[in-house]
């Protein structure tokens, strides 16, 4: 013990002698060793990509629609117009929370019966008084089938992209249809529930559609799909 202690205090004294000897010689150290160092240590990483994006409260007045409390608890919308006004930044999703389902009101407007292009619009607003995000698309199953619906094709890529959303504020998915075979479904019914990002799905609601007078309309299908949440309408015509 008694050696160990002996020499720290050897070590020590050496150090501050050699401090002074700096000193004297008036070598402070203001190089740039260390601010290069203090650099390397203190930088932002380049090239970090932001998937946060905010949902605003537009002024979506779309009518024939009607909207229900739901039970369930997640980019952007591939095709179709992308006119949205969300701002895309780092601190819009920080802290908040994912979306349950609760707090979220949807409406389903049957849009192009029978025509080309036909679709269910999937309307969700956040009726809640504090914001949360939503991400990737809902699950849908239509009718009384029990499939979950596929994420659509042609879909743009954004599924990742974490959407907050402001209360009174909407986001929008969208029900591709399609009759490419002789066995049909059709129902005016539909449920949905959101998905998180390890793509887990909350507790569904089941909604109606309704066409733009806000009569229930039914729809017919033999395949469809559904695009991510997006803050435009796809296919806003």
């Amino acid at each position: 013990m008694r050696t160990f202690r002996i020499g720290t205090t050897a070590l020590a004294a050496a150090t501050a002698a050699l401090a002074l000897t700096l000193t004297a010689c008036g070598g402070s150290d203001s190089g740039s060793g260390v601010k290069a160092d203090a650099s390397q240590g203190g930088g932002t990483a380049e090239g970090s990509k932001n998937t946060d994006k905010t949902a605003g409260t537009g002024g979506d007045k779309g009518t024939g629609t009607r909207s229900s409390q739901a039970s369930t608890g997640q980019g952007t919308s591939g095709s179709g117009s992308r006119s949205g006004s969300g701002n895309v930044t780092a601190a819009d999703s920080a802290g908040t929370r994912p979306c349950h389902g609760d707090e979220m009101s949807y409406s389903v407007l049957h849009r192009l019966p029978k025509q080309q292009g036909e679709h269910l619009l999937i309307t969700a607003r956040n009726a809640d008084s504090k914001p949360c995000w939503v991400t990737s698309y809902p699950s849908v199953i239509l009718g009384d089938t029990s499939n979950v619906l596929r994420h659509s094709a042609k879909d743009a890529p954004g599924g990742s992209t974490r959407i907050t959303v402001k209360p009174g504020a909407k986001v929008y998915a969208a029900v591709n249809l399609f009759t490419d075979s002789a066995k049909t479904h059709t129902s005016a019914d539909l449920s949905l529930a959101l998905r998180d990002q390890t793509g887990d799905t909350g507790p569904g609601t089941d909604q109606q559609a309704f066409d733009s007078k806000g009569v229930p309309s039914k729809f017919t299908w033999s395949s469809a799909d559904v695009t991510n949440w997006n803050t435009a309408k796809p296919y806003d015509f």
